[in-house]
């Protein structure tokens, strides 16, 4: 499987992509406001409040949601969706992805860069991994973002469920800000396999 990574000095030093995943599925999260929310755990896919024709970005990193979202405290991002996703699904977004930014090492040159660019219906990033606290970690979350025929993929033949876990969320926001939190009650990820 051919996927887009960026390195920084050596093959050993590139990102490593995090999540939770079985045979099947791999979770993503996305983060709405009430509306697209509700509409899609009743649906159990996205419906008409959800706009097919904007660029959509998912995310494997629990922790780099939450930062994100604020643990669900921000404006329109108020609701956390746990989308399992086909495990076919993911991997062709990520054989597919262009990223945003340029790498020589990658592309070779900035024109070649710019054209998969302006011709991908993906866009790959990569950011500092977070901790409880908001803190950037050492690893990167990669975020992948759909456009196009992609997103109406995602929206209609990849999406395998949808799970409001907001609720959980302030709980674990709450328990942070009470100093109880326990890292057990985190999703445990695990590095995903890119040569399968």
């Amino acid at each position: 499987m051919i996927v887009v990574i960026q390195r920084s000095d050596s093959l050993e030093n590139r990102n490593k992509i995090y999540a939770q995943f079985n045979h099947n599925t791999v979770r993503v999260y996305q983060a709405f406001n009430h509306q697209i929310a509700d509409e899609a755990i009743r649906l159990g896919t996205f419906g008409s409040c959800f706009k097919m024709d904007r660029m959509t970005w998912i995310k494997p990193s629990f922790l780099w949601m939450m930062y994100r979202s604020g643990w669900a405290t921000k404006e329109s991002q108020e609701r956390i969706l746990a989308i399992n996703i086909k495990k076919t699904g993911f991997n062709e977004i990520l054989k597919n992805a262009v990223l945003s930014s340029f790498d020589k090492e990658v592309y070779g040159n900035f024109d070649n860069w710019r054209f998969q660019l302006e011709n991908s219906e993906i866009r790959c990033q990569w950011d500092p991994d977070r901790d409880i606290y908001g803190n950037a970690l050492q690893r990167r979350a990669i975020q992948l973002g759909l456009k196009g025929s992609m997103v109406r993929r995602y929206v209609n033949n990849w999406i395998v469920k949808i799970a409001d876990i907001t609720d959980s969320v302030i709980f674990m926001r709450n328990a942070i800000e009470s100093k109880s939190f326990h890292e057990e009650i985190l999703p445990a990820e695990k590095e995903y396999p890119l040569n399968e």
